[in-house]
């Protein structure tokens, strides 16, 4: 039989290049080779693609070849770069390993959907409500699903910080991880908030903190058909959680671990789950997403934000979720590819 011929980008121009290229380097560990033929597409810092043998040491500088994804569905697939000029590759999907902007903001989603070719993950819409946190959080009220109070500043806007309820979050409305995220707690600091925020985006959410547990909860499948992983918790020695800011993030946070599956009470775990559902369905989203929230003492799940390509390192929060449930690595890449294929079918 055929193996399949999966296009699987990885790195990109996003602030999260590095942990991109580690969760391709996981996928490559989990990928049944007897099932599929990998195609690895490296996008570099600088927004050059390339074909490549894989996400190793130097992909970058190594025996790669120019290569773009063609928008013209006669080719459904590549055009590479050879002596006589492109030559058509046919790819069967694509797997857009690929995390925050123009990775998880409905771009590279548009370029696929042009293409033709099916992919893993969210749609354009999904995708970019979800990666713009103040569409999120519209959206997820006008269902019924708890967000945390919050108003959005421009790059014009003046804020009276005197009319702020302290202590807030400040942080990117569309930006990756914890990239430009403050924690305020007086006035006085909130521009210097503002400033780090703005590198990542000009739109920068001003939230109100929420006094509560951070839970996750990793969601897989269709609307139709959802499946929860188990949920987790981050503990927290001091400060706030600051995801793949550290160095060396595979050694470990040095103020937060991650228990899975969450210590806490049966009901407060069916609610957690349901409410990740809802906020899945709410938003649109298909595929996977990973949904981060809050649960408050008085057992009120609350949402903090949705990663619509989560990463699949092997130290990140989604596989280990799946995991805890019951699948593992290669079976949650079979889930993708063939969910993938699926809805491009329809």
């Amino acid at each position: 039989m055929r193996r399949l011929r999966v296009g699987i980008l990885f790195g990109g121009v996003s602030e999260e290049h590095a942990v991109s290229v580690k969760s391709a380097r996981e996928i490559a560990r989990n990928l049944d080779l007897a099932r599929y033929e990998p195609f690895w597409i490296g996008i570099t810092t600088g927004g050059e693609w390339r074909l490549c043998d894989g996400p190793v040491a130097g992909w970058e500088e190594g025996s790669t070849r120019r290569a773009m994804l063609s928008p013209d569905r006669s080719v459904h697939g590549l055009l590479v770069m050879g002596r006589n000029g492109y030559e058509a590759l046919h790819l069967d999907l694509v797997f857009p390993l690929l995390h925050g902007k123009l990775g998880e903001d409905g771009a590279i989603q548009g370029l696929l959907e042009l293409s033709g070719i099916p992919y893993v993950g969210c749609d354009i819409q999904s995708s970019a409500v979800c990666m713009d946190k103040s569409l999120a959080y519209t959206v997820a009220t006008s269902a019924g699903i708890a967000t945390p109070r919050f108003r959005v500043v421009t790059a014009d806007d003046k804020v009276e910080s005197g009319c702020i309820r302290y202590p807030v979050f400040v942080k990117p409305a569309r930006s990756g991880s914890s990239f430009g995220v403050s924690k305020v707690t007086r006035a006085e600091d909130l521009p210097i908030a503002l400033r780090a925020a703005r590198q990542y985006d000009s739109r920068v959410l001003v939230e109100e903190a929420v006094a509560g547990d951070e839970i996750g909860c990793a969601v897989l499948g269709d609307r139709f058909s959802v499946i929860t992983g188990e949920v987790d918790r981050v503990d927290l020695t001091h400060g706030f959680f600051r995801i793949h800011q550290e160095s060396s993030p595979e050694t470990g946070s040095e103020n937060s671990t991650f228990i899975v599956p969450a210590d806490i009470s049966d009901e407060s775990r069916q609610r957690v789950q349901d409410a990740a559902k809802a906020i899945y369905r709410a938003l649109g989203c298909r595929g996977l997403a990973r949904v981060d929230m809050f649960l408050t003492d008085d057992g009120q799940v609350v949402l903090n934000e949705v990663n619509t390509m989560p990463g699949m390192t092997s130290y990140s929060r989604y596989p280990r979720m799946m995991a805890a449930a019951g699948v593992p690595p290669s079976a949650l890449i079979d889930s993708l590819i063939s969910a993938a294929l699926d809805g491009g079918r329809r």
